[in-house]
């Protein structure tokens, strides 16, 4: 299975993978959306998950991005590459994109994920299953343990930070930080590969 889907990574363009990226993203808001209509009594339930004026997205919001982020660059250091391999889809996506392409990416999975995953789920299913379902979603970190953990645990963690806080624009903060930092890192670390190469 894991073979399948890596044969099938490589047969995609840069761009195809793109596309798949985003479609499922519309995927996850259009369940979303459907599940927040079934579950949630009235529309002011759900928005009331959004708290703009709140401090907490930049006193917990802010440095969790960060932590997560902090913890992924340590733990790549100090553990083999095969820990972190997912196929090269991460590299794959990010390395080929600008940064404002990378920003756009990284805001969009961050919001159709915490919208489905925080706001609809968590707030019906509870932490313990959105966590596992957030862990299973992401397909191809199933063949690898520590991937696994990693996102199992980055889950949790997420989790715990909405139940802590009630505000889906916390969560939303600190998934998109994550996301769009990690991705700059990539994209960097392959130019950086690519000038060596050329040196």
């Amino acid at each position: 299975m894991k073979n399948k889907q890596a044969e099938l990574i490589k047969q995609l363009t840069d761009k195809q993978l793109l596309y798949n990226l985003f479609l499922t993203q519309i995927i996850l808001l259009t369940l979303a959306f459907f599940l927040g209509i079934i579950l949630f009594n009235d529309r002011s339930t759900f928005f009331d998950l959004f708290i703009f004026n709140d401090l907490n997205i930049l006193l917990f919001g802010i440095p969790a991005g960060i932590i997560v982020v902090l913890f992924d660059l340590f733990m790549m250091k100090v553990k083999p590459s095969s820990y972190q391999d997912d196929g090269g889809i991460n590299e794959r996506i990010f390395s080929s994109l600008s940064y404002s392409m990378i920003f756009v990416v990284a805001l969009v999975v961050a919001i159709s994920e915490e919208l489905l995953f925080r706001g609809v789920l968590q707030t019906h299913l509870g932490l313990l299953w959105t966590s596992i379902i957030f862990a299973a979603v992401h397909y191809r970190y199933l063949f690898n343990w520590f991937l696994f953990l990693n996102v199992l645990v980055l889950s949790f963690f997420i989790g715990f930070l909405f139940e802590w806080t009630n505000n889906l624009l916390v969560t939303i903060t600190a998934h998109f930080l994550i996301d769009f930092i990690l991705g700059v890192l990539i994209r960097r670390k392959k130019a950086k590969r690519v000038e060596q190469e050329r040196g």
